[in-house]
């Protein structure tokens, strides 16, 4: 059993996180913006502390625990980017790292490891190149989001806590994110391909994401950077058609470019920009995907 605490405990991927580590008999410690709405969505916590005040020492609660799992931060495709919602995407990654590092830096038992949520989105617009772990960052407000989410959690490798960083591609799942809100154009008969349909959509099933969590918090050798996509991207158009064939429905109305950055302002380009992402070190690592083709991925998904 491992002492666990999670941050974003109640999003997508901390939903799921945290009922898989719980059936295998792990104890979880939440720490969120809303006590309620965490103790409401996982009654089997073993403690919600409130986590708003980010000058706040939360040392106590993270004393003795065997790991860290931070996949708190404001939803980037959940409305429009004006100024105060890119102030809020940044601060609550960078701002809640930083204290969480500086509450661990007070720990007399340390976690032995800290697993951070980031994203494909540190390369920018990178077009047709083929991108690994070491590839360079983009230059757009994500890369630099992304950039300063992971450099706020590098010290903690002098402290001797083991640190992963999860470069996130697009997450499928039916509950949520970038597939739930294509599902409805189809259904409609209009669904198609969003932009040009030439953009390269790195993408991984909800599912083999769960296993890589699990699979970086048991494995003690592991630590940098890991890109958290199928080992199979493909473009968006071929994303579409196949979206289409597994709903048997029509791929026919592309959304063009002008019109996505008409209604969603600058948070198009979280969709529009081309990253063709390969996860090269979880492959070197042994980890093994169970949804590498997306029309199975597509399949299990829609089927349920």
């Amino acid at each position: 059993m491992k002492k666990i605490v999670i941050t974003g405990a109640t999003g997508l991927i901390g939903r799921e996180l945290c009922k898989s580590l719980f059936t295998r008999g792990d104890e979880l410690t939440i720490f969120s913006t809303s006590v309620e709405k965490a103790k409401a969505v996982l009654p089997f916590a073993k403690e919600v502390v409130e986590w708003k005040n980010y000058d706040k020492d939360y040392s106590v609660h993270l004393e003795g625990k065997d790991a860290v799992i931070h996949l708190a931060g404001a939803s980037v495709a959940g409305k429009r980017w004006n100024q105060s919602y890119k102030k809020e995407i940044y601060d609550s990654r960078i701002n809640t790292t930083r204290n969480l590092v500086s509450s661990i830096e007070k720990c007399e038992q340390k976690p032995e490891v800290f697993i951070s949520a980031s994203a494909i989105g540190f390369y920018g617009e990178k077009e047709d190149s083929i991108l690994s772990e070491t590839s360079s960052a983009g230059n757009d407000f994500l890369s630099h989001v992304c950039i300063d989410w992971e450099n706020a959690s590098e010290q903690l490798e002098m402290l001797n806590v083991r640190r992963a960083i999860v470069r996130t591609g697009i997450v499928l799942s039916t509950d949520d994110g970038a597939l739930k809100k294509m599902l409805l154009p189809f259904q409609l008969y209009v669904g198609g391909p969003l932009g040009n349909g030439k953009q390269w959509f790195s993408w991984i099933h909800l599912a083999d994401i769960i296993s890589l969590y699990l699979f970086l918090l048991d494995n003690k050798n592991l630590k940098g950077i890991f890109n958290a996509v199928s080992p199979q991207p493909v473009q968006m158009k071929t994303f579409a058609k196949i979206l289409g064939k597994v709903l048997r429905k029509p791929s026919l109305f592309p959304v063009p470019k002008f019109i996505l950055k008409l209604v969603m302002g600058e948070s198009a380009s979280a969709i529009l920009a081309s990253q063709k992402v390969k996860p090269g070190a979880l492959l070197e690592a042994g980890f093994k995907f169970n949804y590498e083709d997306l029309e199975l991925a597509l399949i299990d998904l829609l089927k349920k």
